[in-house]
């Protein structure tokens, strides 16, 4: 009975808006053939029913059934909707003129009544939906609370659209548009005042009583967001920003959604967009598998591979917590897939070769590896069994099993390593050089710089350390590093697999690198206080093996463009193939015997231009060697 009595109670509103709609069509039917005929001096009998009037109704009846007009809601009423009515009339027209004069041929059918009818006929049916929805707007329950005064900065679409969501919620009250555009002064958005320039909002914050300010500015560059945040920051109240279109499609932020402002919109360089339509048409329907797939970078990458078209993801980790975790995530999101968890070590070749047959993948990617650069210069050994050894057992099972694409996940710190890291990263690049062969398993190294709020990396421990009262530790003023986000390295990497080159490394051009005092200063202001007064910054000196700056490019590995604008292809360095394996077995058997010493001496016979940087003086023209890009014709000779 309930099941019933909802369907009838849902179809009440639909009825009376279709009997609206065509209550209107015999007004303005009737209504303009009497004002015609009125003005002639022995005007024609007309009957308020006829045959001609049930035409009429069929007809355009029929046609606003057929465009669509009850589909939308009047509460919801817009411009599109304007659109579609006008569409409807005009069709409609059309529709009765084609019924009539097959019935009896136009006879007694006013052409003035023709012209005339689709126009007023919109403007009837338009009229009571938009005065209706503005009604709504302005009648919202607010539940009894006062309702939050905001004033949002940026006038545009942003801003426009902001002012309709929010008095839809009822509980928010836009006083006031700040813009920098002069044209725009004095004028109103949606009936709100543009009050005057950016960089006044703390002045008139107070005099409007506002209490939250909303940035809606997502086309801004990093620059210019900077020069918002600290008007905003001047002002003491708390600040939101509408978020950008690419972080809503990619999940990373809801509708409607204001969101605060994070250190990646800060930061002075452009996402990078990728081809999905080529990662779509490599990934669609493929299984693939994810080493590492608890960390910062291996759960992302699941993520985008579920997103994109995979049909299973075969996650291996070695800590169990970050398994269940991850799977539980990609299970919530994605319930239509198919998930392989596997418990264990990559290194291990047991649990690779199991993987393998479970998944039986087409992609490997493999993210497991260790990364902290002061941690491993004294952990020699874990570093070159997890990050050499580790990538060896699981490059060499990969073509054993005839997986399609072996990915490895490398790092700019491999370009010219001065680390233990760096020269363990370029060594596992070496190995899985040495592996390739043009008639099975495509080996594809992707490198990239330092990644925002990955686990272990400076983000989160300036957040804490800002959290707990500072201070902030930087270890030189001067340092630098390249850095991009989790979602954007995870798309690098699917974008480069996509291009499908045999045996390439591929690099991202990731645009000028940030000093990382000014990334403190930026988290400070972020967190709503000012470096120096409320956080102090403390210059601890550089860790061992850290650089002063980081390299992208080397300059034996000639690059060249690919078909993305942003992504360069660099020709792998000569190698001997028998030199690296039998380098490997002594790895192998120093690693079983715990012999630092000779696992270092191997380390650096493998890779020679590994040069700690305990060991060596900087080079006097390193720092503009270092953070220089090749020149555009260079790329692309």
């Amino acid at each position: 009975m309930s099941k019933w009595g909802d369907r009838w109670s849902s179809s009440v509103p639909r009825v009376a808006v279709v009997t609206h709609d065509l209550a209107m069509v015999w007004l303005v039917w009737e209504g303009l053939h009497w004002l015609r005929y009125s003005v002639m001096p022995n005007p024609p009998e007309m009957a308020l029913w006829s045959t001609e009037v049930v035409l009429v109704l069929a007809a355009q009846g029929l046609v606003f059934w057929q465009v669509g007009l009850y589909r939308g809601l009047w509460r919801f009423a817009s411009v599109p909707d304007l659109w579609n009515i006008f569409k409807a009339c005009a069709l409609g027209l059309f529709a009765i003129v084609l019924g009539l004069f097959l019935y009896n041929r136009l006879d007694l059918v006013s052409r003035t009544v023709l012209v005339l009818y689709p126009l007023v006929l919109m403007g009837l049916l338009g009229a009571p939906r938009l005065l209706y929805r503005a009604w709504k707007d302005s009648h919202v329950d607010r539940g009894g609370q006062a309702s939050v005064r905001i004033l949002i900065l940026g006038a545009g679409h942003a801003g426009e659209a902001l002012v309709r969501d929010l008095r839809r919620f009822g509980s928010y009250q836009p006083v006031g548009f700040l813009d920098d555009a002069s044209r725009l002064r004095g004028t109103k958005v949606q009936g709100v005042p543009v009050l005057g320039r950016v960089e006044d909002v703390a002045e008139i914050a107070r005099e409007t009583a506002a209490r939250l300010l909303v940035i809606a500015m997502p086309s801004a560059d990093a620059d210019a967001m900077q020069r918002v945040v600290v008007a905003c920051e001047r002002s003491g109240l708390p600040f939101r920003m509408v978020p950008r279109l690419r972080d809503v499609l990619e999940g990373r932020s809801l509708p409607g959604e204001l969101k605060e402002v994070a250190i990646e919109d800060l930061l002075g360089r452009q996402p990078v967009l990728p081809d999905w339509k080529a990662i779509r048409a490599w990934l669609g329907a493929r299984s693939v598998l994810v080493t590492g797939a608890g960390g910062s970078i291996g759960s992302e990458l699941c993520r985008q591979c579920a997103r994109h078209g995979a049909r299973r993801i075969t996650l291996v980790e070695l800590d169990e917590l970050s398994l269940i975790t991850a799977e539980a995530t990609l299970r919530r999101d994605f319930p239509d897939l198919e998930y392989i968890p596997v418990l264990g070590d990559c290194g291990d070749p047991a649990v690779i070769d199991y993987a393998l047959r479970q998944a039986v993948p087409e992609a490997v990617f493999h993210a497991a590896a260790y990364k902290q650069v002061p941690l491993l210069e004294t952990q020699v050994r874990e570093a070159v069994r997890n990050n050499v050894l580790a990538t060896r057992t699981v490059a060499h099972a990969c073509r054993e099993a005839g997986v399609g694409t072996f990915v490895l996940i490398s790092t700019d710190k491999a370009v010219d390593p001065g680390n233990v890291l760096g020269a363990t990263k370029r060594l596992a690049e070496m190995g899985c050089q040495a592996l390739a062969d043009q008639r099975c398993t495509r080996f594809v190294t992707v490198r990239f710089g330092n990644v925002l709020d990955s686990a272990g990396s400076v983000v989160p421990l300036f957040r804490e350390q800002i959290r707990n009262g500072g201070p902030v530790t930087v270890t030189d003023p001067e340092v630098t590093r390249y850095f991009m986000t989790i979602p954007e390295a995870c798309q690098l990497i699917l974008q480069a697999s996509a291009i499908g080159t045999h045996e390439a490394i591929y690099t991202l051009d990731m645009g000028e690198p940030v000093p990382i005092r000014v990334l403190a200063e930026q988290m400070i202001r972020l967190a709503g206080k000012q470096p120096g007064r409320d956080i102090s910054i403390a210059y601890t000196g550089l860790r061992p093996g850290e650089k002063l700056h980081e390299t992208l490019f080397h300059a034996d590995e000639r690059y060249r463009a690919t078909a993305h604008p942003k992504i360069l292809q660099a020709e792998p360095r000569a190698i001997q193939a028998e030199l690296v394996q039998a380098g490997l077995e002594k790895l192998r058997e120093a690693s079983g015997r715990y012999d630092c010493e000779i696992l270092s001496m191997v380390l650096r016979e493998l890779v020679p231009e590994f040069q700690p940087i305990a060991h060596r003086a900087p080079a006097p023209a390193e720092r503009a060697i270092v953070v220089a890009f090749p020149s555009r014709a260079a790329r692309k000779s």
